[in-house]
């Protein structure tokens, strides 16, 4: 059984980010003198200044967040890390705006100008601006991508190329912070440790997303062994290759799958492994949503596969209490499935379905309830039937497992069920701390 994992590495990463932010401002706060920011003017330049080394660091931690390095993922985890990266996005976007929109007034006040010309003036006259007002335009479009609603509607792959552009920000927002940036501009330890940072970020990102795959995929030559039918709609993959018993690989953890053949080989998906490490295969159940899900059913056996991974908090080492609760719905079970094998026995799994024919992987669920101790309910139906409604509510859970609040609680389904699922969880007095959810990122 995989032994807990601590919350000490993650509380020093968080100080850690905490005392850049701080180290980030510092520079302007120890070389402004005082009584210096006198003026409309001068405060309007002193808020620009402040809001660009802000924005600056932030985007470097935005990219950090998303540079799958390991050291990260392990003591954050995947979903925080994911959850981090989404909920700074916005506050980057507002202090690039803001940045933008202070130096801007600033200026043309102090010079005198419209702010017409006092942007012709930056863009023609000052080097690397250009570059500038084109990395904020495209943190604002990315923010626009990221709502909620405009984001559900975009094939999977197109946001997530799109998303990429990020990166371009950093290399044109590069250029004017050295060249034109009253802290960075002048050579000495302040700008030496901003380069050492970029340098760093830099490096993170190219080891997380670069040289940890290309190890993983040459140790490991995975291949697609067979593909098995679970339902009409849900296939299981299985996959074979060298070494398979050295794969850390946790019950609950996803990789990111790129199957090399014709149709598939461009894009890499997200799936859970839907079975326990056992040292001679993996598997991973699929849901067909899409064109892509569906030319899995094709796989030949002997495809190579390109794995990025394993990634995600969701597993048995990140427990806080000894019992467990896990809460499935549909094809969330894959996860939930392989994380049962290695929970200490006497969880019990609340497994929703519309229909019966929506049960996945039953017999296997019967097997592992008797073999581990595990109570298993089924709750069939729509989310307004009588039935479901009232099992998923705080009383439901707390009538079907008295010592809910005692336990851990895993959650995988579609969104409607998670919110619904922690709604009554919380209602039902569970931590907030003790609710771990299943989700998948960039």
């Amino acid at each position: 059984m995989p032994q807990r994992r601590g919350s000490a590495g993650r509380r020093l990463i968080v100080l850690g980010l905490w005392l850049g932010l701080v180290a980030s401002v510092l520079p302007w706060w120890l070389e402004t003198p005082p009584g210096s920011v006198r003026g409309t003017d001068a405060a309007v330049l002193a808020a620009g200044r402040i809001t660009g080394l802000v924005a600056g660091y932030l985007l470097l931690l935005q990219v950090l967040l998303m540079s799958r390095l390991p050291l990260l993922e392990r003591s954050i985890g995947t979903e925080r890390l994911a959850r981090w990266h989404r909920d700074l996005g916005a506050t980057v976007v507002v202090a690039v705006l803001a940045h933008t929109a202070l130096i801007l007034v600033g200026y043309a006040a102090l010079e005198r100008r419209s702010l017409i010309d006092e942007a012709g003036l930056l863009l023609t006259e000052y080097e690397d601006m250009a570059g500038a007002f084109a990395a904020a335009g495209i943190m604002v479009a990315l923010g626009l991508l990221g709502i909620r609603a405009v984001r559900a509607a975009l094939p999977y792959e197109l946001w997530y190329y799109l998303h990429l552009s990020s990166y371009a920000v950093l290399l044109l927002g590069f250029g004017h912070q050295f060249t034109h940036g009253q802290q960075l501009f002048r050579p000495g330890p302040v700008r030496a440790g901003w380069l050492a940072f970029y340098v760093v970020v830099l490096a993170c990102l190219v080891w997380g997303r670069v040289v940890a795959p290309l190890r993983f995929n040459l140790r490991h030559r995975l291949r697609v062994a067979d593909v098995v039918a679970e339902s009409p709609d849900v296939i299981s993959i299985y996959l074979t290759g060298r070494r398979l018993d050295r794969l850390d690989a946790r019950g609950g953890q996803f990789f990111r799958w790129r199957f090399l053949t014709t149709g598939c080989w461009w894009q890499s998906h997200p799936f859970s492994l839907s079975a326990a490490r056992n040292g001679r295969w993996l598997r991973l159940t699929v849901k067909v949503v899409g064109a892509h899900t569906a030319d899995l059913r094709d796989l030949d056996p002997g495809t190579r596969v390109w794995a990025a991974g394993p990634a995600g908090t969701f597993t048995a080492a990140h427990r806080t209490r000894q019992r467990a609760l896990l809460i499935a719905g549909g094809s969330g079970i894959a996860p939930i499935r392989a994380l049962l094998e290695e929970l200490p026995p006497g969880a019990a799994l609340i497994y929703r379905a519309r229909t019966p024919a929506d049960v996945l992987l039953h017999r296997e669920l019967d097997w592992l309830a008797e073999a581990r101790g595990t109570d298993i309910w089924y709750v069939i139906g729509g989310r307004d039937d009588p039935g479901p409604r009232q099992v998923m509510s705080g009383r439901g859970l707390t009538q079907l497992v008295p010592d809910v609040a005692r336990r851990d609680v895993y959650l995988c389904g579609p969104p409607g069920l998670i919110e619904a699922s922690t709604s009554a969880l919380r209602g039902a007095g569970v931590p907030r701390r003790q609710i771990h959810l299943a989700t998948f990122e960039l």
